[in-house]
């Protein structure tokens, strides 16, 4: 059998919640972060230059505040059983991220996902800067993620499948062999080749995973 990937956003699609947005609050620019989150993933705004102005906002934060929010962070219902289900098959799965490594990784560690990407948060002195470290996991970045996991794990493009709800999933979507639309935005809903609300696991009625 061929190998077979699955790669999956994580804000709003593997978890319930917006990263950024559970920092923000412990830095009082929950309303303002959220605002520039929601217009990013309509895609009314870039991301790369959305998520510098959201992290400025994060400066000062003392580094604590990640044990704090990975407390807080709620896997979807179905995500869980998604994963179980596709690593069972004997497929690899992959997570990719506009959100924050400090968070994902964790997070990725008991489902037995090792194929992680996301951006990194710079830290001084053990306080948050307000800057990113690295190049920003954008929505092109997502794309190339999606292929460089393909070549790890040997899949042809043709056997995979992404999932994501924002704008800046677009291009993981279209590079997928079959690209899923959860809980998503309009734009996302249009492109992609099916979507999926309420549970993540509801995608295993779908024709990728039938075969």
């Amino acid at each position: 059998m061929n190998p077979r990937l699955l790669v999956m956003d994580v804000d709003s699609t593997l978890i319930t919640s917006e990263v950024i947005e559970l920092l923000a609050a412990r830095a009082g620019s929950q309303e303002l972060v959220a605002a520039i989150t929601e217009r990013a993933m309509r895609g009314e705004l870039d991301f790369a230059a959305s998520l510098h102005e959201r992290v400025a906002t994060l400066a000062g934060l003392p580094v604590g505040v990640f044990d704090e929010v990975r407390a807080q962070v709620e896997l979807t219902p179905g995500a869980a059983e998604l994963v179980a289900q596709v690593q069972s098959r004997g497929w690899s799965v992959g997570l990719v991220s506009g959100g924050f490594i400090e968070v994902v990784a964790p997070l990725a560690q008991p489902l037995g996902i090792e194929l992680v990407r996301a951006n990194a948060l710079e830290v001084a002195d053990g306080l948050l800067t307000g800057r990113v470290t690295g190049p920003v996991v954008d929505r092109a970045a997502k794309a190339v993620a999606l292929r460089d996991y393909a070549a790890a794990v040997g899949a042809d493009l043709a056997d995979t499948v992404a999932i994501g709800d924002g704008a800046n999933d677009l291009d993981m979507l279209a590079a997928a062999g079959f690209g899923i639309a959860f809980n998503a935005k309009p734009v996302v809903v249009e492109q992609a080749d099916a979507a999926v609300t309420d549970r993540l696991d509801a995608v295993l009625t779908l024709p990728p995973f039938q075969r």
